[in-house]
């Protein structure tokens, strides 16, 4: 009886579109509004060599969460399959990081919201009488109430959220054109930035940017004919990251006088301060804060609300959690134990009211659940090598070994304070899991899984290989353009 209470019953209602928006939601926000922008007051135009070196360094792991997703397409992402590659505790530490690492992103994305949005209103004439921290909590209950109810409301919503943003950023960008100088001086705001010393904790803050490229995993028993969507969307998602990134990375070289890019470096709002130093005000930077506010760190905290209750939701009714937060909404089948403990803990880290903190916080937590994550997938293919894998990463014994020493060395580039704060996160993690393991003995085996959802029929198959192809034509003409116009500018 108790082995039947634990059966899921979430619903496979997400497809391709939404699994790549849900995706690219969760890392199209904080990062490149915030921390990946004051890059751009370090290394000036060489920020584009930090974004292609985070593509570069995002794309295998990728790769490997694609062949571990197609396999295990089930709630939780690496938290399964850290479970039964590695053993539950590495499951288990990878899922408490995982976590940590989400609820950081939506804290610092809610900080951002308020940041951006007091801009939009102070532009308009209008002056919140409330504090960045209350409007940032104010933001993140919503989401919170928004995901309790229910997978599908938020699939739809982050689609809108999403394309409103990209539909924004176009008519940003054209609006912006009269206003943009288009190369002319070479310029590092700060030259130091350009030693190795100074150039890999820039490629460490432009990759928290692409962090979270597997959020799709997390919903992976969600999502209509994982199977096949769900490697498409790993391979897609990096890339369409990199354009964007390198799209608004161009803007605000183009808009921000030569002189005056060293400024960014230490702004809360860089866009909207390259507008300010660039004399740009009016039609323009309202737009801008519509599209980041409503568009960008909407979709943002969308999905890093929804995705890391799915992991207290599959660690729960695997024993490794207090088992309260693996129960399910009756009418709305989510996990609102999850959703609301998840929401306390951004809460507390919004009233630190510092994103450096949090941006390291999150860093950390991300590098390390990676590592586990690149492990899981070695792992698999050693214990479970019969493990029916629609999709397979090629050169896993050259890939993954390299992968784990590039985020290691990432890590190396934090601030001690957030190490130390990761290691004793850690560390609760696993006393709770030893305590839970102990109270909880009858589920100390193999994590519990549904069966896998049928193949899609051929008809359903034709129409996902046409969305698909789509997909592949827009995302390469974006990374090419984008590629352009930053050597455009160089040159």
């Amino acid at each position: 009886m108790q082995d039947k209470e634990v059966i899921p019953v979430l619903k496979r209602c997400l497809g391709l579109r939404e699994s790549i928006t849900i995706t690219t939601g969760t890392v199209i926000g904080v990062g490149l509004f915030t921390v990946g922008a004051n890059v751009v007051g370090l290394l000036g135009p060489a920020v584009i060599l930090a974004t292609l070196t985070a593509l570069l360094i995002s794309v295998y792991p990728a790769l490997l969460y694609a062949e571990m997703g197609a396999a295990l397409p089930y709630s939780g992402g690496t938290y399964q399959y850290a479970s039964l590659g590695l053993g539950r505790p590495f499951g288990m530490l990878a899922g408490w990081c995982f976590i940590i690492s989400m609820v950081s992103v939506a804290s610092g994305e809610a900080l951002a919201f308020s940041y951006y949005i007091r801009t939009l209103l102070e532009a308009l004439g209008i002056y919140l009488p409330l504090s960045d921290r209350w409007i940032a909590c104010l933001a993140v209950v919503g989401f919170l109430l928004l995901a309790a109810r229910g997978v599908e409301m938020s699939g739809r919503m982050q689609n809108g959220f999403l394309f409103f943003f990209w539909g924004v950023a176009v008519v940003w960008i054209f609006s912006m054109l009269p206003s943009m100088h288009f190369g002319g001086t070479l310029v590092i705001p700060n030259p130091a930035s350009m030693t190795l010393a100074g150039f890999l904790p820039c490629v460490a803050m432009i990759w928290w940017c692409f962090a979270g490229f597997e959020t799709c995993c997390a919903m992976g028993e969600e999502i209509r004919h994982p199977q096949i969507n769900l490697p498409r969307a790993l391979i897609l998602a990096p890339f369409l990251v990199f354009a964007v990134n390198g799209l608004f990375q161009w803007a605000l070289l183009c808009i921000v006088p030569p002189a005056s890019l060293a400024s960014l470096a230490s702004a809360a709002a860089p866009y909207a301060e390259g507008m300010k130093l660039a004399g740009v005000i009016g039609f323009p930077l309202i737009l801008l804060c519509l599209g980041i506010a409503f568009g960008g760190d909407f979709s943002t905290l969308n999905a890093s609300v929804s995705a890391p209750a799915r992991y207290l939701y599959s660690m729960a009714k695997d024993g490794a959690l207090p088992k309260f937060l693996g129960k399910l909404h009756p009418r709305f089948q989510t996990p609102i134990p999850a959703i609301l403990v998840l929401g306390g803990c951004m809460l507390l880290l919004i009233s630190t009211n510092s994103l450096s903190i949090i941006a390291s916080l999150s860093l950390f937590a991300t590098l390390l659940y990676y590592v586990i994550g690149i492990a899981a997938a070695c792992g698999l293919r050693i214990k479970n090598p019969q493990l029916d894998r629609p999709y397979r990463a090629p050169l896993l014994w050259l890939g993954a070994p390299v992968s784990v020493l590039i985020y290691l060395l990432l890590m190396t580039q934090l601030d001690p304070t957030a190490i130390v704060a990761g290691v004793i996160w850690c560390l609760v993690g696993l006393i709770l899991f030893a305590v839970c393991r102990r109270k909880y003995k009858k589920r100390e085996t193999q994590p519990t899984l549904p069966p896998l959802p049928p193949p899609p029929s051929a008809e359903t198959k034709r129409k996902m290989d046409r969305e698909y192809h789509i997909w592949c034509v827009v995302v390469a003409a974006a990374a090419l353009v984008v590629l352009g116009l930053h050597l455009a500018f160089l040159l």
